[in-house]
């Protein structure tokens, strides 16, 4: 591909990050409100000063590059970050849902730099590979900082609960993590057919019989409980699973933003089952607690074999871009 192609791919891809910046910083400006914690409200406070220097940075990058935001990918980056503020508000567990989004969040802004500076070393532009560098670092560290606060989101989210209510408060807890397991399978399905490679697709294709067993643990643990999986939430995340694989699919650069969603995606994993393991110990559910465990361990590993082969996902998605693999 000529060489004006693959810096025309750049700048798309400092846009995209630029859009992602301001939907981060439409969803901190409002966490530390409503954080329910004072150790989490900090890490968001923290993060919103870290957020306002990326989006100055990306922007920069493109101003240098002759090139501005988008407008269009800004504002709805804005409304969706606004959206989720206003969705976290009403949920009765509002801190856990707020750090287990945002932890998920920070790894999907990680994923993203990673190929930005990708791309950036490919165009040869060693001032977008320092910054993209810099920020998936600090990026980095928010999400640690987040998963030191999952005790505090626990506690945070229970601390107006008595403990009476704790059995049906765990039993949502599982259902909500049923639905996450829908809907990470019909994912899996889809990235299994969209990988680009056949290591890529039997990374996928491993997880998704993990994720086969550990909606039967899930299911097997509510009807131990004389409850259920909720059919509606289940129905709502296997239609956002499809549609999610209709917008992969309909990607010039398919194998790497698949890449990088379904390693966001583990992480939302990981952190419902360490909330969903910590309400358990409260509620004295010494098999429920086992059992997330045991699944944060599966959930971790496909993570971290994702991450390993980002490099590999760029490389299958550059022949779809028009590119040659270097």
């Amino acid at each position: 591909m000529p060489a004006d192609d693959l810096q025309d791919q750049l700048t798309k891809y400092l846009t995209d990050a630029h859009s992602i910046e301001q939907q981060a910083l439409a969803q901190l400006r409002t966490a530390p409100k409503i954080a329910g914690d004072a150790q989490i409200a900090r890490a968001f406070a923290q993060h919103l000063t870290e957020t306002e220097g990326h989006e100055r940075l990306v922007r920069e990058r493109l101003e240098g590059r002759h090139a501005s935001p988008s407008t269009v990918k800004d504002l709805l980056g804005t409304l969706t970050g606004k959206g989720f503020v206003a969705f976290a508000r009403v949920q009765p567990d509002t801190p856990g849902k707020l750090v287990a989004h945002a932890f998920s969040y920070e790894h999907m802004e990680r994923a993203a730099y990673e190929l930005v500076a990708m791309v950036a070393e490919r165009a040869h532009d060693g001032q977008t590979v320092d910054v993209a560098r810099v920020i998936a670092a600090e990026e980095a560290e928010m999400a640690q900082r987040l998963s030191e606060a999952f005790d505090a989101a626990a506690e945070a989210s229970l601390r107006e609960r008595a403990n009476d209510g704790l059995e049906e408060l765990l039993n949502t807890y599982l259902a909500d993590a049923h639905a996450l397991e829908v809907q990470a399978r019909k994912l899996l399905e889809k990235g299994s057919t969209l990988a680009g490679t056949d290591e890529l697709a039997a990374t996928y294709q491993e997880h998704l019989t993990q994720t086969d067993e550990h909606e039967r643990l899930v299911s097997a643990r509510l009807h131990a409980r004389g409850s259920h999986p909720s059919t509606i939430k289940d129905a709502a995340l296997r239609v956002g699973a499809l549609n999610w694989g209709a917008f992969f699919q309909a990607q010039p650069d398919t194998p790497a933003k698949l890449a990088g969603f379904a390693y966001a995606f583990e992480h939302l994993e990981i952190a419902g089952y360490e909330l969903l393991k910590r309400v358990a110990r409260r509620a004295a559910d010494g098999e429920t607690e086992q059992m997330a465990e045991r699944i944060i361990a599966d959930e971790r590993h496909a993570a971290e074999g994702i991450h390993s082969l980002f490099e590999q996902a760029l490389e299958a998605s550059l022949p779809k871009l028009g590119m040659t693999a270097r």
